[in-house]
């Protein structure tokens, strides 16, 4: 899996996923912190990698396009430091690598996470 961090998730997170042997990149790395969530979401789709968030916006982004990728990993968290949502991040990595591989929107709660596959049919 590799993955492409949004503007909310701390760089400590995508450190701590390239330790654990993940390809990982932030969009500050690539300097493009103010590129448009819909651009985002062709970056990853065309990278083959999975959004980590914390916007709401890409949950709603690909139901409305129906599109079957990318994978979005959404957290809806009461403390985003890297000491609380990474041990969350890892458990979910751990529990739903296939169905992120398939295409899915992951959102991560404190003490849940629930999993929408993609495409979402309305």
């Amino acid at each position: 899996m590799k993955f492409l961090a949004d503007m909310g998730i701390s760089m400590a997170t995508v450190q701590a996923l390239r330790a654990a042997g993940y390809e990982s990149s932030h969009l500050h790395e690539e300097n493009l912190q103010r590129l448009a969530d819909e651009e985002i979401l062709e970056k990853a789709r065309r990278e083959e990698r999975i959004v980590l968030t914390c916007d709401l916006d890409f949950g709603d982004l690909l139901a409305a396009s129906g599109a079957g990728l990318p994978s979005v990993i959404l957290f809806r968290l009461s403390n985003y430091t890297p000491e609380y949502l990474n041990p969350r991040l890892f458990q979910v990595l751990a529990e739903c690598e296939p169905v992120l591989n398939e295409g899915a929107i992951v959102i991560v709660q404190d003490s849940r996470y629930r999993v929408r596959r993609l495409p979402i049919i309305r």
